[in-house]
């Protein structure tokens, strides 16, 4: 038993001696276990981090790209507010002259000022109130309107209507004294020499077609109507050089029948107001008398072609002198400055002769003055 004894003894004597070693292997081997362990755990967790970061690369893209579209969103509604603000500015904006507008003129240096037509919609109601209320107006300013060409008779009258084309009522003035004092009657200046008779028309222009008219009329007169002059339109316009416009001169000033004396002066005038858009006279004429009563034809007349020639002319209108300036479609197409516009005035208005070497007593009584004989000045 005490051989058995020892020998365990030295068993586990040499058991407790390996004990140690094999502890520290032991520990060795499981500290090698734990770090193999270890890194196979953290291989894993490098797994992990590596599949988080592109899910975190595509929240933070997200995230940014939420972020440039809240921008951008708020920047269009921005940039939105401020164009419709802008829109709204524009449409409201306050216009200093309301009634104006500017337009380029062709052929012409810079921009001149134009005043805005009437509504496009103006009613036939509207348009006829205010034209009859631009003739009142008129009225007032020249209550002594009147023809200017001098006459005593129809047969002066239609042969001074005859040579006033092409020129003016003045030069027509001064000529026509020395052609009646010669040829007093149709039947003088029927049978007169054609060469004599150009030699005086000569200041007029156009002198030897004029002697041919006004010869011809003179013997159409004597052959067809016994020397004198006829009253209806009909007759009138077959007599050579007669026309709608010579005609109802005649009539209108030679036997008080109503009509409407469409030159140059007025037609420029009733288109410039926009009473009519017509360039046809015959088509003028009809358009403009429907919108006054018939006996106001030759009053009408004589205001607008009056208006025409003293303040409202064809390239520098006086707009500032202008009577029926608030009433004027065109204002603004000349000269708005009040002193400079009274330099632009002709004849009475401007303080100037006019264009009869014998007016009626009215014009002189209104401050008219007779114009000079032909050759005087």
């Amino acid at each position: 038993m005490g051989e058995q004894n020892s020998g365990g003894g030295r068993k586990a004597a040499e058991a407790a001696k390996r004990a140690p070693g094999g502890a520290a292997a032991g520990g060795r081997k499981v500290a090698a276990g734990a770090e193999a362990g270890g890194a196979k755990k953290a291989t894993p967790a490098k797994k992990a981090t590596s599949a988080k970061s592109p899910a975190t690369k595509k929240a933070v893209g997200a995230k940014v790209a939420a972020k440039k579209a809240a921008t951008t969103k708020a920047a269009t509604k921005k940039a939105g507010a401020t164009s419709v603000t802008t829109k709204k500015a524009i449409k409201k904006k306050p216009v200093a002259v309301p009634e104006k507008a500017t337009a380029d003129v062709k052929g012409a240096s810079g921009v001149k000022t134009v005043s805005a037509k009437p509504p496009a919609a103006e009613s036939r109601t509207a348009l006829v109130r205010r034209a009859r209320r631009i003739n009142r107006e008129l009225a007032e300013v020249f209550p002594y309107a009147h023809p200017e060409l001098d006459f005593d008779n129809p047969f002066q009258l239609v042969v001074a209507t005859v040579l006033s084309a092409q020129t003016t009522d003045l030069r027509v003035n001064q000529t026509t004294p020395a052609l009646f004092a010669k040829y007093p009657t149709p039947e003088d200046l029927a049978a007169a020499n054609p060469e004599e008779v150009e030699e005086i028309l000569r200041p007029t222009g156009f002198f030897r077609a004029k002697t041919k008219s006004v010869m011809g009329l003179s013997k159409a007169l004597v052959e067809n109507y016994g020397g004198e002059v006829p009253g209806r339109l009909e007759e009138l316009v077959k007599l050579p050089g007669v026309g709608r416009k010579t005609a109802f001169v005649v009539l209108g000033n030679a036997f008080g029948r109503p009509g409407i004396t469409v030159d140059t002066h007025f037609q420029r005038l009733v288109r410039r107001w926009q009473w009519t858009e017509q360039t046809d006279p015959d088509k003028i004429e009809a358009e403009i008398g429907a919108l006054f009563p018939k006996s106001d034809w030759t009053d009408l007349s004589h205001h607008v072609i009056w208006h025409g020639r003293r303040i409202c002319h064809a390239r520098k209108p006086a707009c500032g002198a202008c009577p029926i300036a608030p009433l004027c479609p065109a204002y603004g197409e000349g000269e708005t400055d009040p002193e400079k516009a009274k330099k632009l005035l002709k004849y009475e208005k401007g303080g100037f002769p006019g264009q009869r070497l014998n007016p009626p007593q009215s014009y002189l009584d209104a401050g008219g003055k007779p114009a000079p004989p032909l050759g005087a000045g």
